[in-house]
Order: structure tokens, then C-alpha cells, then sequence
């Protein structure tokens, strides 16, 4: 989204008023205060105008989806695919669990294994010679049941598995709370770290599924839990814990998407330093000295300057 965001309004808590760039494609003048404010999750400011840059429609899109027999494979499958050179508009994976949620909610029935969903784009001619060169590599990968739509209905019933996967999850366990995590890694990493999850992940008692942006090396799993019983909600906790540290061992983040908040602010000290935090520090206390803006977000409160 930040990549889309040209230029911002942002009230600062002295009650100043600035507006972050012009509209131009790309300025060199200046600090780049559009990617400060939006990256301080409100702790530095109220946005109250957003400048955005409007993407085409594209002319043409296919949508593909095909199984393998691990997620691993599909993990491959997707970094094959992004270093081909393939413009690719979207890779998304699901496991075989999450698939499982999504025939449960959907009454479908669909092969409950390891999935890969693709959109191609461009002309019509480029998009099918994507889909082409995509299936030749899901071939060589132990993958199979590869199927594409060019109908915009079928397309559209094709991304529904994905668009619905969260609320699919609850069908399982209604009455249980999801804890949902975030990790993002280098692309090369993502087949290691979406394995060593999964191992954790089917070793434990509850019901976790995995659904990743696969082209971006950013996952997320859906642990369920039991509100209920500490003993789940401690063992939810365990489980991120073990990805987001498995995530920084392998140069990646706690957060590729959702955001720091409280929940991950324990692990900022590991993943960027402290003297990146004392900055964000020094930062804070310049444009917000009576810390009125968010307090208590983002930043530790151990860190000082």
C-alpha cells in the first residue's frame, strides 16, 4: 500500500500542518516524511488527507490454481515463479488445513492438500503465455490439478477460496479466537521457514492454518483458540513466538503488513537495534513531546536517549 501512496496531510500534535510532497512520480527534495508518518502507526501525527496513485485495470487476467503434495513444493513453485522474471500479479498459498476450512464453510470439495492460486495480467495473449510458462514450472515441481479461468464469473469463484479463507477458518471452531501472524522473509527463505512452521504447527493441539502472500515471502497462520483455557492461549503465543523469531534468524520481520502496535513491540529491540529505536525515540520526542499522539505504541517504553 505505502508503494501507492504519493503524498500526505498530516496534523502534528503542536497543531501545525503539513503536507509530506507534491504530486510528483518520483522527488529527491527533502526527507521523505510520507513513508515517516505512514510508518509511525499514528504515533506522530493525524492523517487527514491521503494523495494515492491510481493503478489500471488491467486489459486482461487469468487466474490459475494447482495442488501439491507439500507445502514446500508450493513454496518453491512461488520463488521459481517470481525469479523466472514472470510479471506476476498475485501468488497466494494455502495449506492443506486451510483448505480443509474453506470445504467445511463453503461445502466445496476441493483436494485438501497444499494449494497455489496466480492472477496473470496484461494482454490477452500475455497473460496466456504467463499461464503457460507458470504450468511448465508447476510440473517440474511435483505439482498437478492445474486449472485456470478467464470468465470474470469463474475468475471470481476461483479468488472467493482465497478472499473468505479467514472467516472458512471459523467454521471449524466457532467459538474459538484466532491469533493471526504476520512474518515476512527474503523471498529465497520462504520454502524454509513456511516447513519449519508447518512442523510446529501440525505438532500442535490446535487448529492453525497457513495462507501466504507467497510473491511478497509474507504468511500468515490462523491459530485458533479457546479464549476460555490459558493453557490455549499460552500455546497460541508459543506458536508466534517460535515463527517470528524462526522470521528474524532468517533476516526477515515480525510484521510485513499488520503493523507493530503493543503486540510486537517485544521483538523490534531484536529485529532492528537499539539505536534504530533510540532514533524512532528522538524522533517521537521532537514532534510529540507530551507524547499525546498514540502513547504507548510502536516504541518500548524501556528504550530511552
Amino acid at each position: 500500500m505505502r508503494d501507492n501512496v504519493i503524498n500526505l496531510k498530516v496534523v502534528l500534535a503542536n497543531g501545525d500542518v503539513v503536507k509530506t510532497g507534491a504530486r510528483a512520480r518520483k522527488s529527491a527534495a527533502g526527507y521523505d516524511l510520507t513513508r515517516l508518518i505512514i510508518g509511525s502507526e499514528g504515533t506522530l501525527g493525524v492523517i487527514t488527507e491521503v494523495t494515492l496513485r491510481l493503478q489500471k485495470i488491467p486489459q486482461y487476467s487469468v487466474v490459475a490454481m494447482c495442488n501439491f503434495p507439500s507445502v514446500k513444493d508450493a513454496a518453491d513453485v512461488a520463488i521459481a515463479t517470481m525469479l523466472s522474471g514472470i510479471q506476476v500479479s498475485r501468488v497466494e498459498l494455502l495449506d492443506e488445513v486451510q483448505v480443509k476450512a474453506v470445504n467445511v464453510a463453503n461445502g466445496k470439495n476441493l483436494p485438501e492438500v497444499p494449494t497455489l492460486m496466480f492472477e496473470f495480467i496484461g494482454t490477452e495473449a500475455y497473460s496466456r503465455e504467463q499461464t503457460q510458462i507458470v504450468q511448465k514450472i508447476v510440473s517440474e515441481h511435483n505439482g498437478s490439478d492445474f486449472v485456470f479461468a478467464e470468465e470474470p464469473e469463474a475468475k471470481k469463484e476461483l479468488w472467493k477460496i482465497r478472499k473468505e479463507a479467514l472467516w472458512a477458518c471459523f467454521a471449524m471452531e466457532p467459538s474459538f479466537e484466532a491469533m493471526i501472524t504476520d512474518v515476512c522473509i527474503p523471498l529465497s527463505h520462504l520454502a524454509e521457514l513456511i516447513s519449519k512452521s508447518k512442523q510446529a504447527l501440525d505438532a500442535s493441539s490446535l487448529v492453525c492454518t497457513v495462507i501466504a502472500h507467497a510473491g511478497d515471502g509474507n504468511f500468515h497462520t490462523v491459530i485458533l483458540f479457546d479464549p476460555k483455557q490459558e493453557e490455549q492461549r499460552q500455546e497460541a503465543e508459543r506458536l508466534n513466538h517460535f515463527m517470528v523469531h524462526t522470521a528474524l534468524s532468517m533476516e526477515g520481520t515480525c510484521t510485513g503488513e499488520h503493523g507493530v502496535g503493543t503486540g510486537k513491540m517485544k521483538y523490534l529491540e531484536e529485529e532492528l537495534g537499539i539505536e534504530n529505536l533510540r532514533t524512532m525515540k528522538r524522533i517521537k520526542a521532537a514532534l510529540d513531546p507530551n507524547n499525546i499522539m498514540n502513547p504507548g505504541k510502536l516504541i518500548p517504553p524501556h528504550v530511552c536517549f
